[in-house]
């Protein structure tokens, strides 16, 4: 017996590892992690695009001094400190956007993902002071997805590989990767970036390469398949990040609502209800002020709900639920508070544990309404990226119609 469930504990074993190495888990949600997060940040950038210089830019009350005595003490990173010409913070600005708005399409994910991130942290990192607590999940998110697969569906790229099967889909991506390898040179020639970021940055670059490299001269062989192996294990790693700093940031803001005691007693939903700063619609934050019960229960259950929540996600009804909760939640914080971009950015984050069979329902509904509107179907996913050639900014697929049964990172959790 002793015999029979060891080997059964190797098998199980086996059987793991063959689906973390074999396949990118959750394509249905890193998708919409990525479509979240990069909707986010670009609606922000547009949002505050004529205040962008006193945000971060030569006009702010943090001066560009400021931050670099900062910068040269925590070593962050940001290419505004490259320069303090207007016209340089321009240029940077514009790439945030443009880079934002084409991750959000899924266009040469991989080389925009490292351009969205490096304009993330060089905005953020410029004036620390700037934000309302939404800012920190981009800024860490922003980081996180240049590890993952998330352009498997739902993005340009899956709908240009299975439109051109094989082979590599053109000069653009290799000519992306040039500029931004021409970029890191001058920075690293300048001093630019600390030792860490120059590791990092020379590390993506040479693996983008590489990826290039085989793809166009084996792209059936061994090298591939070790490439695809590896790059499946860095996106569930980063997918496993990803779910564990959500948990982290609910159930560090649940036990710290406990013990504090303006939680206990309801005066933190209560007191902000009445600042001006944090009411948008008067009427409605008196309203919701006026009655005890109600301020009592929203307390209780948002303390609850965050707590509770790390705990239920091996059980995928109580899991939804609370999940639709919390969604619910941040809803109402972008229409009580005031605060639509932290909450945008909490629902982006929250949406790494939707159920796959929910969200592949979404993708049907959404190609039913185009179609409805005579707009052009989307393509499908389920068996997209096919074909041994790719380059770096196209996404493998590995099979999404699998993730919908249960077990997986997306449905389970």
């Amino acid at each position: 017996a002793a015999t029979g469930r060891v080997a059964g504990a190797r098998a199980a074993a086996g059987r793991a590892l063959a689906k973390v190495t074999g396949q990118a888990l959750g394509p249905y949600q890193s998708a919409v992690v990525r479509i979240g997060f990069a909707g986010t940040w670009l609606f922000f950038l547009l949002r505050e695009f004529p205040h962008r210089h006193e945000l971060y830019g030569p006009d702010g009350p943090w001066s560009w001094e400021l931050a670099r005595r900062l910068i040269d003490s925590n070593h962050a990173f940001t290419v505004l400190m490259w320069s303090d010409s207007p016209l340089w913070f321009e240029i940077v600005y514009a790439l945030s956007v443009l880079s934002s708005a084409l991750l959000l399409l899924g266009w040469r994910t991989r080389a925009t993902s490292v351009l969205f991130m490096a304009g993330v942290l060089s905005l953020q990192n410029r004036s620390v002071f700037m934000g309302d607590g939404g800012d920190n999940v981009i800024h860490l998110m922003a980081i996180y997805l240049v590890l993952t697969r998330c352009a498997q569906v739902w993005s340009l790229d899956a709908a240009r590989a299975r439109r051109r099967g094989t082979a590599s889909a053109g000069g653009a991506g290799p000519a992306l990767w040039g500029v931004l390898g021409a970029v890191f040179a001058y920075g690293s020639v300048t001093g630019g970036f600390s030792t860490g970021w120059m590791v990092a940055f020379a590390a993506l670059w040479v693996l983008a390469a590489l990826w290039w490299m085989v793809d166009r001269y084996e792209p059936a062989g061994e090298g591939r398949a070790v490439l695809d192996v590896l790059a499946n294990l860095v996106h569930n790693a980063g997918m496993l990040v990803i779910m564990a700093e959500v948990c982290l940031i609910y159930a560090t803001a649940g036990w710290y609502k406990i013990q504090g005691s303006r939680w206990q007693d309801g005066t933190a939903l209560y007191y902000p209800l009445g600042l001006d700063y944090f009411a948008p619609w008067p009427g409605l934050s008196a309203l919701l002020a006026s009655s005890g019960t109600l301020v009592m229960l929203l307390t209780y259950g948002t303390v609850v709900v965050q707590v509770a929540f790390p705990f239920t996600l091996f059980n995928r009804r109580i899991k939804n639920v609370l999940l639709a909760l919390m969604m619910l939640e941040h809803a109402g914080i972008a229409v009580l508070l005031g605060l639509p971009f932290f909450s945008l950015a909490m629902i982006a984050a929250d949406a790494v544990f939707l159920p796959t069979a929910f969200l592949v329902w979404l993708g049907a509904r959404a190609a039913a309404l185009r179609r409805r509107s005579g707009a052009p179907a989307p393509e499908q996913d389920a068996d997209q990226d096919r074909g041994p050639g790719r380059e770096p900014g196209q996404e493998p697929g590995s099979g999404p119609e699998r993730e919908a049964r249960p077990g997986t990172v997306g449905s389970v959790a």
